[in-house]
């Protein structure tokens, strides 16, 4: 009978952290991209975010199931909301594996400066299958840069909304 040696190989790790300054408050920020129905509203990225079991709030240890777009491979999967600091931090991390991931965790942090507010959007992700890690790693770092171009375009439109009403009602 023969016998089979196998290599033990170590699960693939993506870090990938990206920073923008955002002209808005930080609370309106917070707001915008952890609460799950107004994450859902305006990320590309996402098809569905729901509180697991109807109704929620956004709280430590709170359940959200989400639901990635098509062009993140359609992943559903349920996360666990932890770090909550509000408005200063939040995030979430996956509580079983979901494809190609075994643990994905996201984290949020909104620094008020003159002007507006940076925000540093971060993802960490431990890949199941060392074939798959480049193309995972390609996935979620333009999903961290579409996620917060986005979100300057959410708060842009909202402020363009602003004045063309603050125009309607002088006029």
């Amino acid at each position: 009978m023969p016998i089979y040696h196998f290599k033990v190989i170590p699960k693939q790790s993506i870090s990938i952290k990206q920073s923008l300054i955002v002209r808005a408050r930080p609370d309106a920020l917070y707001r915008l991209a952890l609460e799950p129905k107004r994450r859902a509203a305006w990320d590309p990225n996402l098809v569905r975010a729901t509180y697991e079991g109807g109704e929620g709030r956004l709280t430590n240890n709170a359940l959200v199931r989400f639901k990635f777009a098509r062009k993140l491979l359609g992943l559903s999967f349920t996360a666990k909301y932890g770090q909550l600091q509000a408005p200063q931090r939040g995030g979430w991390e996956s509580v079983a594996p979901f494809g190609p991931i075994e643990k994905m965790t996201q984290s949020w942090n909104f620094k008020a400066m003159p002007g507006g507010t940076e925000v540093t959007f971060g993802i960490n992700a431990r890949v199941r299958y060392r074939w798959a890690a480049k193309q995972v790693e390609r996935i979620v770092n333009n999903m961290v840069i579409s996620t917060l171009m986005a979100l300057q375009k959410q708060v842009d439109a909202q402020g363009a909304q602003l004045m063309e009403d603050m125009g309607k009602e002088m006029a």
